[in-house]
């Protein structure tokens, strides 16, 4: 397995590869182990945060025939199986950026009731989100909105959407832009990730009190 040692430019600019064929060789063989390995460091501490035993899934991108992904990640989840339909984690880049997330996302069995815990939990969930965390409604879409500039009113309709829109999904962590030094320093980045997989426990931890 690649060792990962931070991320370089040429990391980034893999998303400006032309054609399905050349951008994907080139995330299989520069970006996908690195966050594989990136993956499997954070596997036991994410085991001992969870209480669940997480295991790590590499985005395939199988289903595309003819664009070529934009995005990469790699993500943990308490199944060998697949990652997909259970609440995960994600490390992963766009061109401009590298995400730290949890994610459920639209194949979810779950989220409708999920949407009913958080808003259940609403103010605390606020409260334990910190302001420049990002929530996003669309994990195909490398945009999403701080914490601390969702009103009230705003993250309601996030939670009503994803109470009953069948596409729709919810994902909370963090943006680093591509040049920020945090990137290139190998023991700094996955602190970071640590770091931020410790906050966004507590959401993952909501997901138990589903029956």
């Amino acid at each position: 397995m690649t060792h990962f040692n931070g991320f370089t430019e040429k990391d980034f600019d893999v998303f400006k590869i032309d054609g399905l064929e050349d951008r994907m060789s080139a995330l299989k063989s520069e970006v996908s182990p690195k966050l594989e390995s990136i993956a499997e460091e954070l596997a036991p501490a994410l085991t001992a945060l969870t209480g669940d035993e997480m295991h790590v899934h590499v985005a395939k991108h199988a289903r595309r025939t003819t664009n070529p992904p934009n995005d990469t990640w790699a993500a943990l989840a308490s199944s060998k199986r697949g990652y997909k339909k259970l609440p995960h984690f994600q490390i992963g880049l766009w061109e401009s950026h590298v995400f730290i997330w949890f994610a459920m996302i639209y194949e979810s069995p779950i989220k409708e009731d999920y949407a009913q815990v958080l808003k259940k939990h609403k103010e605390e969930v606020r409260d334990h989100i910190p302001a420049d965390f990002v929530w996003s409604k669309d994990h195909t879409k490398p945009g999403a909105t701080p914490n601390k500039d969702l009103n009230e009113n705003d993250f309601t309709q996030l939670l009503d959407r994803l109470q009953s829109v069948k596409k729709a999904e919810i994902l909370c962590g963090i943006h680093i832009d591509r040049n920020d030094v945090i990137l290139k320093d190998r023991d700094a980045f996955l602190n970071k990730c640590e770091e931020t997989f410790n906050t966004l426990s507590y959401l993952y931890q909501l997901t138990k009190e589903i029956n």
